[in-house]
């Protein structure tokens, strides 16, 4: 009997069953539905992208308004010099590099000079002999005019013979000669311990003007000699130039050369400082052609002194209508006219962050060139909307144009 009621003692599993059951289908319903939503989300927002053409705010000068043409060239020193020694010699010591800056007849090296100098020591001491030679022809002199006196006066009274006077006379002109032989061996002597002098002079190294160490073409121990015929010598010690006769060399083509004359006002823009520009002026154009290039060479001068344009930099010339005035040679921020739309009343770009459009109220100023200022609003390197579309509303997606 006990038996019996424990085996009808059991769980009836099958309605559980049927609920998980039931739970399942619904699971699965809601993650499809939530898959397509999102799929429709996705497709809705990238369908609806609108295809742009942009461009970039750049910084631009006033001057390119009033600009004429516009030729490149590169800095030159119009005074410019490979120092070396009129002398052979092993170069003993040198005083400058790169950079230094030298004054005119400033010494900046030496040659060895032991020989020329032991040379100028043998002239000097020529030179005191053939003096102590004069003073010692002098004092014969005066002994010889006396003596001639004397006998003079002894003729007249006969108490000498003639041959007596004659060998007189004879001594004191012999003294006179000798006086005269020592005067022109002591102006021998001076020209040969100048002569010595000059040697030793060219043994140093003089700067020939006001400069700035450009190169250094020899080290010491070098032979230093003017022609530079051996393979192992040096023609020169440094080459050095002038920073105030620094002159942009560009080249105009011969097409558009009556846009240019002397004193023309110019603006320099150098490779190396693109974001500054240099005041300057038509120093002169050069009357000659280049019939390979078809140009003509014109030299513009710097109307301001930078010491930071150095020889050899690339420039790029713009020739003007009128000077810059003041308020015109700083850069302004610029964008094409086709950029600029009004919303509501207000000037506005759409500039372009991440995929999609910022709506950007501006204040814009005049024209610079076929650009327009802009005050505020956006800077220089923005990338803006060229001709948005009526549709194009803040913070809708874009796909740039080309890309």
């Amino acid at each position: 009997m006990a038996n019996e009621d424990l085996a009808k003692l059991r769980i009836d599993k099958s309605a559980a069953n049927f609920r998980k059951k039931q739970k399942r289908p619904k699971l699965g319903i809601v993650a499809v539905a939530l898959f397509l939503i999102v799929a429709v989300l996705y497709l809705v927002s990238s369908g609806s992208a609108v295809v742009v053409e942009t461009a970039l705010a750049s910084r631009v000068y006033p001057s390119q308004s009033f600009t004429l043409l516009s030729a490149s060239g590169y800095v030159v020193a119009q005074r410019k010099a490979a120092v070396a020694s009129k002398a052979t010699g092993r170069l003993e010591w040198l005083g400058v590099e790169e950079g230094s800056k030298v004054k005119k007849g400033e010494v900046i090296a030496r040659l060895e000079a032991r020989d020329v100098a032991a040379a100028r020591e043998q002239a000097a001491a020529n030179l005191n002999n053939v003096r102590s030679s004069l003073e010692q022809a002098q004092a014969e002199l005066e002994v010889a005019k006396r003596d001639f006196a004397r006998s003079t006066e002894l003729l007249e009274k006969g108490f000498i013979a003639k041959m007596d006077y004659d060998a007189a006379e004879a001594r004191f002109k012999r003294a006179q000669a000798g006086v005269s032989g020592a005067g022109s061996a002591i102006n021998a002597s001076k020209a040969a311990l100048d002569a010595a002098d000059v040697a030793v002079e060219y043994t140093r190294i003089r700067a020939p003007f006001d400069a700035v160490v450009l190169t250094k073409d020899a080290d010491v121990g070098d032979i230093v000699t003017p022609l530079g015929a051996a393979s192992n010598a040096r023609a020169s010690v440094v080459t050095i130039a002038d920073m105030s006769s620094l002159l942009v060399e560009a080249d105009v083509s011969e097409s558009s050369l009556a846009k240019v004359k002397a004193g023309q006002p110019t603006e320099i823009q150098l490779d190396a400082f693109p974001d500054s520009r240099f005041r300057g002026a038509v120093h002169m154009i050069v009357p000659t052609a280049d019939r390979t290039k078809a140009s003509v060479m014109v030299k513009v001068r710097f109307l301001d002194r930078d010491l930071r344009v150095l020889p050899e930099m690339s420039a790029r010339v713009a020739f003007l209508e009128r000077p810059v005035a003041k308020n015109e040679q700083d850069a302004r921020t610029g964008v094409s006219p086709a950029a600029v739309v009004e919303r509501n009343g207000k000037k506005v770009l759409f500039v372009v962050k991440n995929g999609r459009v910022v709506e950007t109220p501006v204040t814009t100023g005049g024209k610079l060139g076929d650009m327009v200022e802009i005050l505020s609003g956006v800077e220089a390197g923005s990338a803006v909307v060229l001709n948005p579309p009526k549709k194009l509303q803040n913070n809708d997606r874009v796909t740039v144009k080309g890309n």
